[in-house]
């Protein structure tokens, strides 16, 4: 039982971030999550079959627990990794001031409840993964509030612009790390694996990595999911006119195609947007609209083991739920390889 380094998850959601710990060499002895499919996903892989899985609010959970769980691990530190919910962020001011310690009760906003079991746990060092628009000027005061909190708490944390594509995941997929230490930190950003084409081949590097690598072997009959299929959906037609690695824009006057299908601008830009295999795929949605893609290349939608592919989830990793519900776990999830990269930086910095 004994590691040296082990981290305690919230906000799991399917373990994403929880896989990248583990390959950092920091297993995780505790996951929670609310949502029962993603439990029953973390319960099916073997990789946490000595986690302590918990369905439940983090709002019912307290540092003491935690700390009863750590004696059974002979570590020597402990960190403490997640993501947590945190919208409205136009509402967000109040949750990280006085009232923060007793637990702020906005389903839609958990940041409070992270930073409470930061203060209870007191762990050596901190993960807190989230999305890129928290940086957004609007945000100034939550990332403000924040950064005061953590001062007054007396923890080193440097706040880290992420692209997934930098960690050998064959994606675009922008996130904030905001990844904290009792101790000053010695480097200065996690270590990229992975450079633009025109970089690495300069300079003896690994490229970005392209989505036909990793996802070619699952277009294969055996991996037919039904909902796949697009032919006689409203934009069936369109969708196979689309080039890959191209969008709705390409039928419209302003691409110069002959009869105009569509007027650009007028529509998300993701709208009967298709991968193109020689490229990375663009970042992968939890909630799709029914015509929103990527797509893959041969005008149909992406299936399970392709998502999971492109997120970087171990190919025997198994998902509980329906194609809706698995979608969405697998959308929200950080890509184990990024987790992996942030993951090992802090635990190079504690």
């Amino acid at each position: 039982m004994k590691k040296e380094i082990v981290a305690i998850s919230l906000f799991s959601g399917c373990g994403g971030l929880d896989i990248g710990s583990h390959l950092a060499g920091s297993p995780v002895v505790s996951c929670i999550d609310f949502d029962e499919d993603s439990v029953k996903t973390l319960k099916k892989n073997k990789i946490f079959q000595n986690s302590e899985i918990i369905h439940d609010d983090t709002r019912n959970i307290n540092g003491e627990q935690y700390k009863e769980l750590l004696k059974k691990y002979k570590s020597s530190k402990t960190i403490l990794i997640g993501g947590p919910p945190c919208q409205p962020f136009s509402k967000a001011g109040y949750w990280i001031g006085n009232n923060m310690r007793k637990g702020e009760k906005d389903p839609r906003n958990m940041i409070g409840e992270y930073f409470r079991l930061l203060i209870e746990l007191s762990p050596d060092g901190f993960l807190f993964e989230n999305v890129e628009s928290l940086l957004h000027p609007t945000n100034k005061n939550v990332v403000d509030k924040i950064s005061s909190f953590l001062k007054k708490e007396k923890y080193h944390y440097k706040i880290i612009r992420a692209n997934s594509l930098d960690y050998g995941v064959p994606q675009k997929r922008k996130r904030i790390f905001i990844i904290g230490s009792k101790k000053p930190f010695k480097t200065d950003e996690p270590k990229k694996t992975h450079f633009p084409k025109e970089i690495a081949e300069k300079n003896g590097l690994l490229p970005y990595v392209n989505v036909g690598e990793v996802i070619s072997k699952f277009d294969k009959q055996e991996f037919f999911e039904p909902s796949e299929v697009t032919e006689n959906g409203t934009y069936g037609r369109h969708l196979k006119e689309v080039p890959p690695g191209k969008n709705y824009i390409a039928l419209t006057a302003r691409a110069g195609y002959p009869n105009p299908q569509f007027k650009a601008g007028t529509r998300f830009w993701s709208f009967l947007l298709k991968l193109h295999p020689d490229m990375p795929s663009w970042t992968i949605a939890a909630q799709p609209g029914p015509w929103v893609g990527p797509f893959h290349w041969t005008s149909r939608r992406l299936r399970i083991p392709e998502i999971a592919a492109i997120q970087t989830f171990p190919e025997d990793y198994i998902f509980y739920g329906s194609r809706r519900s698995v979608q969405k776990q697998i959308g929200n999830a950080v890509p184990p390889l990024m987790g992996k990269a942030m993951i090992e930086f802090l635990k190079e910095n504690i």
